[in-house]
């Protein structure tokens, strides 16, 4: 197999971020015969699919292989080019791809980022997913680096603690009255409604089963936002576990009452990223490690 053009993995990253041939073709201002082409070139020369053709286009396993290969390669033109000159990544042309979980994305990871833009030039391109769930975001090479709650390192990658992230089950006064009328015991949770932020969400059904030994029976609303996760449990939707940044000043004042104040829920986060010499990455890596101490616990 010979070594792929640069503007052929140009093109596979632009299919798999645009999700056709045609947007693809747009964004490089060539015609989609040009992007077909170019997808064919690279299978013919790896000798497999690479492509799902299919809406919206996505990469097979050997794509992923080759996926990761292409964004790394697009790393270290951005990191050769900054360095030979910064003047031409001012403008924020090329964008750098991470994944973190909602939670971490409403409360911290921002304030990482934003230590970034005037040094770097780039631009970010953020996948939101539940925390146990970015690293398959690293492993089909569609991003570089990843806030998750997975400890081993994906292939490629290494792995990295920065914090706990600590979260308290909470309610509203009035679904406090209407489901447990003052009671502290947490079984009558078990048929009271719950908030979820997506299917992926497991976090309220694991600290009912530790706290009381039995399995949720209750019925859910899936709210997939974290500010309106916030706002569903302020108004009373159902209870759920939620950031102690996003908590804490509400029951402080009585907005919000805890469930068990004994008993919060931590979770662990790790950064994993390539493996890979970057100043780019690196530079993210140190930022985001900065920022974690901040805001996590330890």
């Amino acid at each position: 197999m010979t070594a792929f053009q640069r503007d052929q993995l140009h093109a596979l990253v632009a299919v798999i971020e645009e999700g056709s041939f045609d947007a693809a073709a747009r964004r490089l201002h060539v015609t989609p015969s040009a992007i077909s082409q170019r997808i064919k070139a690279m299978e013919q020369n790896a000798g497999q699919i690479l492509v799902q053709r299919i809406a919206p286009v996505t990469t097979t396993r050997a794509g992923d292989v080759v996926m990761r290969y292409a964004r790394q390669m697009q790393l270290l033109e951005t990191d050769t080019a900054r360095e030979l000159n910064e003047n031409l990544y001012l403008q924020g042309k090329r964008s750098i791809s991470l994944a973190v979980n909602a939670d971490s994305l409403a409360t911290w990871f921002l304030e990482a980022l934003v230590m970034l833009l005037e040094s770097t030039g780039v631009v970010f391109d953020i996948c939101r997913d539940d925390q146990e769930h970015t690293t398959s975001l690293l492993r089909s090479g569609e991003v570089m680096a990843a806030v998750t709650s997975i400890a081993a390192p994906v292939q490629g990658c290494t792995s990295e603690k920065i914090g706990v992230m600590r979260y308290r089950a909470v309610c509203s006064p009035s679904f406090h009255d209407r489901w447990l009328s003052g009671s502290t015991d947490l079984t009558l949770l078990r048929d009271a409604p719950v908030v979820n932020f997506d299917r992926k969400d497991i976090l309220q059904d694991q600290f009912f089963r530790t706290s009381t030994r039995q399995d949720l029976q209750s019925s859910r609303h899936f709210i997939p936002t974290s500010d309106d996760f916030v706002r569903a449990v302020l108004l009373g939707f159902g209870w759920g576990l939620l950031p102690e940044q996003q908590c804490l000043q509400a029951i402080e004042t009585g907005r919000l009452l805890e469930l068990a104040s004994d008993e919060p829920v931590d979770v662990d986060l790790y950064w994993q990223r390539w493996k890979l010499a970057s100043p780019l990455l690196d530079a993210i890596t140190d930022a985001v490690r900065t920022t974690a101490t901040a805001f996590l616990h330890h």
